[in-house]
């Protein structure tokens, strides 16, 4: 839906220099706001994360300097959010000449049809607005990528209504020039063949087109963006020497550089249908970054932000699949060595959690399906993710038909990780005393929160458990089952219980023997 423009905007050329608008070019605008939210304290680039102390102020510096540039880095790291957010500092609105398609200025127009015209109407010239989320402009490079695409071509209709082919009239611009007065990005700009390339030369530069022996002096005014994996790794293109000379800056991205920015990007990006515990989420965060320093995954590929994202995403699912095959949630009250407190007063037919003293929950559950059903994720959701995102990993050649193997090994890992940061120190002998003759406690991908709590019984230290994680005094059925899978979980890959898979895919946790 295209902003409708405020009121009280001035609606011609004369009305517009009685308000004291000036003339400023975009890269002028961009670094004029740009300074304006440095001084103010507001956010500058919203929803990127891990990029303040690194990325952003190179992107800073390109941007005071009225530099092109290029974002160079794998896949995943966030450069298209990253250019996309550069909208927000430009002008939230700016005045265009009404049916310039290329957004021409009133106090600065390029065309001759729109140089004809404000001389002849002058003050009286009728202006329009245009709002910012229109002044941006992106093409994903393709090899079908035509130099028309971008640029322009002559239209045919125009020369069939009589038109001569040398009128400036009969060009039909390319995205680049219908985004004068704007940001225009190239997704992936090695992928462009060599010689559509060599057509943003005068763009970059010299800040005119050509189009079939047109040479057109058109002083477009635009910031124009790229992105790029590095060339050791696209071996399908390169950048040719003479346009990465005319960007200004170029600016290399990065994954997440600590554990605490990846869980945050998580939190920000993946929408969750079931309750994802935070022991749960570090598990993943530690499990791509596990997967991403694998000396048998490709370095030169890397691992997408976007794989802790749907890994997310994929065991919520599978904690709202449980949810909605059982159909059912037990009382909280089956939770064993919690305080009273922990009781759910109230909770629903369904099993649903309504926190005590909360009088607004009632409206939540049943806003969300999924909270009524008590659908909250375990870490053994976690191991279909070994099979379902395998697609997004690119491993060595030399490991060709190991690739869950290697990637079960690597969760087992950042599950273990997880279990020595978060319960180091803690007494779990109640959990090991509970089968020191012979019992089992099963779990799995169907086992309901209420049938694994009755399991376990009332277990010494599980209250100090579930403080540790931060599920605080009233947990629900499904938080605290969470919760004991994870302990048995831990228990098994420190060695100090044992574990069975049956055939039907349930872990039957037991003795070390």
């Amino acid at each position: 839906m295209t902003p409708v423009p405020p009121a009280d905007l001035p609606g011609t050329l004369g009305a517009l220099r009685a308000a004291g608008h000036r003339y400023r070019s975009v890269k002028q605008e961009l670094r004029d706001n740009l300074l304006a939210q440095m001084r103010s304290g507001a956010p500058r680039f919203p929803g990127i994360v891990g990029y303040d102390d690194t990325v952003l102020p190179e992107v800073e510096r390109a941007l005071l300097a009225g530099h092109d540039m290029v974002l160079l880095g794998e896949r995943g790291q966030g450069k298209t959010r990253l250019i996309r957010s550069l909208v927000s500092l430009l002008d939230e609105w700016t005045p265009v000449i009404p049916g310039s398609v290329l957004n021409e200025h009133p106090l600065h127009p390029v065309t001759p049809a729109s140089r004809t015209l404000a001389a002849e109407s002058g003050d009286d010239l009728p202006i329009g607005w245009l709002h910012r989320s229109m002044r941006y402009g992106e093409k994903l490079a393709t090899p079908d990528t035509s130099v028309g695409d971008l640029i322009g071509d002559v239209d045919p209709i125009r020369l069939a209504q009589g038109r001569t082919l040398g009128d400036p009239e009969t060009i039909h611009f390319g995205l680049v020039p219908r985004t004068n007065r704007g940001i225009f990005a190239v997704n992936e700009l090695p992928d462009l063949a060599e010689r559509i390339q060599v057509a943003m030369l005068n763009v970059l530069e010299e800040r005119d087109i050509q189009v079939r022996g047109y040479q057109l002096r058109l002083p477009l005014d635009l910031l124009l963006v790229a992105s790029a994996n590095p060339e050791d790794y696209t071996n399908r293109g390169r950048i040719i020497t003479p346009l990465k000379d005319r960007f200004g800056a170029e600016v290399r991205t990065h994954y997440p550089t600590d554990l605490e920015r990846e869980l945050e990007l998580i939190r920000q990006e993946a929408d969750l249908v079931a309750e994802v515990p935070e022991h749960v989420l570090e598990v993943l965060a530690r499990f791509a970054r596990a997967v991403r320093e694998s000396p048998s995954v490709d370095p030169r590929s890397g691992v997408s932000a976007r794989f802790a994202v749907a890994a997310a995403e994929t065991v919520a699912a599978a904690a709202l699949r449980r949810a909605g095959l059982l159909a059912a949630a037990p009382d909280a009250s089956a939770v064993p060595g919690a305080s009273a407190a922990s009781a759910v007063p109230g909770a629903s037919a369904a099993g649903g959690e309504v926190l005590a003293g909360d009088p607004s929950s009632t409206a939540d559950v049943n806003r969300e399906p999924f909270l009524a059903l008590d659908a909250v994720a375990r870490v053994g959701d976690a191991v279909s993710v070994t099979s379902t995102l395998r697609g997004k990993v690119e491993f060595e050649s030399g490991e060709e038909g190991r690739e869950i193997e290697i990637l079960g090994h690597l969760l087992r890992t950042a599950t273990a990780d997880t279990f020595r940061a978060r319960l180091a120190g803690l007494d779990l002998s109640g959990f090991t005393t509970l089968v020191e003759e012979g019992e089992t406690v099963e779990t799995g991908e169907l086992v309901s929160a209420a049938d694994l709590l009755r399991q376990v019984g009332t277990v010494p230290g599980l209250a100090k458990v579930l403080d540790r994680l931060g599920v605080g005094d009233a947990p629900s059925p499904g938080q605290a089952a969470a919760a004991v899978e994870f302990v048995l979980e831990g228990l098994h890959l420190s060695r100090r219980l044992g574990k069975d898979v049956t055939d039907s895919g349930r872990s039957r946790y037991g003795g070390r023997d």
